[in-house]
């Protein structure tokens, strides 16, 4: 009866982490400004454009913007793209081109009792823009 009740409260913890794991999606960004940049004052984040590649338009590279998004389930791409405006209008940046867009592990988890545990990765989705302001 011990055994029963000691395995409730890590069976209930174990539900509950797994919820909270896989029932939200996240999103987290961050910046990286190249050094020997002088700073820019910040833009408007509503007037951030968001481009495919860099423009042919004379433009100076601040920084990187770096998003990392859940998979499973994924934030709306207006979420996303309203992140990514924030963080470059943050360095100054009219614009930020998209270089890379690609799924990588970013993470593990680790599930199952100490003696055996098994090890899953984490994958997210990581996209990466340059920060530009035109000249």
């Amino acid at each position: 009866m011990k055994a029963n009740l000691l395995q409730l409260p890590f069976a209930a913890l174990a539900a509950v982490s797994l919820t909270l794991l896989t029932g939200c999606s996240s999103l987290s960004t961050e910046t990286i400004q190249y050094l020997g940049v002088p700073r820019q004052a910040p833009t408007d984040w509503q007037q951030v454009e968001i481009l495919q590649s860099l423009p042919d338009r004379p433009h100076t590279k601040l920084g990187e913007v770096v998003a990392s998004v859940s998979l499973n389930p994924s934030p709306k791409v207006e979420k996303v793209e309203k992140a990514m405006r924030r963080k470059a209008a943050a360095l100054g940046a009219d614009a930020v081109a998209l270089i890379r867009d690609q799924v990588e592990v970013t993470g593990s988890f680790m599930s199952g009792p100490y003696w055996s545990p098994h090890v899953s990765p984490i994958r997210d989705r990581v996209i990466v823009g340059v920060a530009i302001k035109y000249e």
